[in-house]
Formats: structure tokens, C-alpha cells, sequence
């Protein structure tokens, strides 16, 4: 799978979030947006809007490729119940998002490549596919070898970042459980989306 390996403190100051999570602030020095006339904006089109909540909620989940958020967009409108919701529960149970989540990760590009790594477990087996999808009751966990990576360890003890409603960690055994599928109230966003708009704009470009 591709990994995503451009500017990510560029992408962080576009939104006015340190979106990532990454230990050096990278809004600390630059209080307006990248591009030589970043603090005046032109009003956007629907499109430009609708695009601008994508390229949000696609940052959020470490920069997923477009063909994987069509993907996850086209099964949930398959399914019966409200499609912006069914599309989120798709994104939301990634397993390096559920790895990011369960603070295995100080970040989500950190997670990425723990489980590419096979150092990740599912229900004991090692998976090494960030898309894989996480079902409730499942366990997740660390290899006993990659608990003791500073990187793991630092982030495990880091209670700074609250656990979603829909997790349990168990922080001793280095592992976490999905108790059942997100809300959308519930997942801990950095920055607000709006995921009709990007269902929208999937909808006239899938």
C-alpha cells in the first residue's frame, strides 16, 4: 500500500491544527496558512468546500488515498442507515486507526507503520494491512519484541489523549479491545468535519 511521504507540517498549518499529533508544534512558527497570501482567503464554491472537508477528513486518517475513500464510500451506501455515518465507521475502524486510538501510537503515521512492520496483532495473529477492518470484540496488541520501543512505550503512558467510549485499553498487556462500532459524537475529532459534504463530494467524483 502506499504510504503517504509529503509535507505534513504544511498540511497541519493549511488547517490551523496540529492535526497529527507530532511532538514539535509546527504552528508554533507560522500563524497563517502556507502560500504567500495565506490569511485572506477567497470564499470557495460548494465543490471547493465540499473538496476542503475531504482533504480534512482525509488528513485526519493519515492521508488514505482517494480510491480507498471512494471504496469506503460506495460499501456504506450499499448498506442500510445513514451513509455519512456508515462511511465514517469505516474510516474509524482502520486497524491503524484503532492502533492510533488505543494510544499504541503517538501518531497516526506512527501507527501506520507499526502495523506494516508486523508488529501488530488481531486477536493474536499478526496483520500487517493498515486498511484492515476492525471488528467489535476484537483484540488488538503489540508484540511482546515491539512493547519495548521507546516510541510505544512513550505513547502508551501518555494519558494526555483520552480513549474513545468505543475502546478499552488494557495499557499493562500493551492491548486494547473495539467494544463496538463509533458514533459519530463520539470519535475524538482535532479538527471539525463535515462528512455529509465529503459524502457529497465522493458521490459526483466516484
Amino acid at each position: 500500500m502506499v504510504r503517504y511521504t509529503g509535507p505534513k507540517n504544511r498540511i497541519a498549518r493549511r488547517f490551523g491544527v496540529n492535526i497529527f499529533g507530532r511532538a514539535r508544534n509546527p504552528l508554533l512558527h507560522k500563524a497563517n496558512p502556507p502560500g504567500a497570501h495565506g490569511a485572506k482567503r477567497k470564499k470557495k464554491s460548494d465543490f471547493g468546500q465540499q473538496l476542503e472537508e475531504k482533504q480534512r477528513l482525509k488528513a485526519i486518517y493519515g492521508m488514505i488515498p482517494q480510491k480507498q475513500m471512494v471504496r469506503y464510500y460506495q460499501e456504506a451506501l450499499r448498506q442500510k442507515g445513514v451513509t455519512a455515518h456508515l462511511f465514517l465507521q469505516r474510516l474509524e475502524c482502520r486497524l491503524d486507526n484503532i492502533v492510533y486510538r488505543l494510544r499504541l501510537a503517538p501518531t497516526i503515521f506512527a501507527a501506520q507503520q507499526l502495523v506494516t512492520h508486523g508488529h501488530v496483532l488481531v486477536n493474536g495473529k499478526k496483520v500487517d494491512r493498515r486498511s484492515f477492518e476492525v471488528m467489535p470484540g476484537m483484540v488488538i496488541s503489540i508484540k511482546p519484541k515491539a512493547q519495548q520501543l521507546p516510541i510505544v512505550k512513550q505513547s502508551i503512558e501518555n494519558t494526555s489523549r483520552e480513549i474513545p467510549g468505543y475502546l478499552e485499553l488494557d495499557p499493562g498487556s500493551f492491548s486494547g479491545k473495539l467494544l463496538s462500532e463509533p458514533h459519530l459524537d463520539q470519535v475524538p475529532f482535532p479538527l471539525p468535519v463535515n462528512i455529509a459534504l465529503v459524502c457529497e463530494h465522493l458521490a459526483h467524483t466516484s
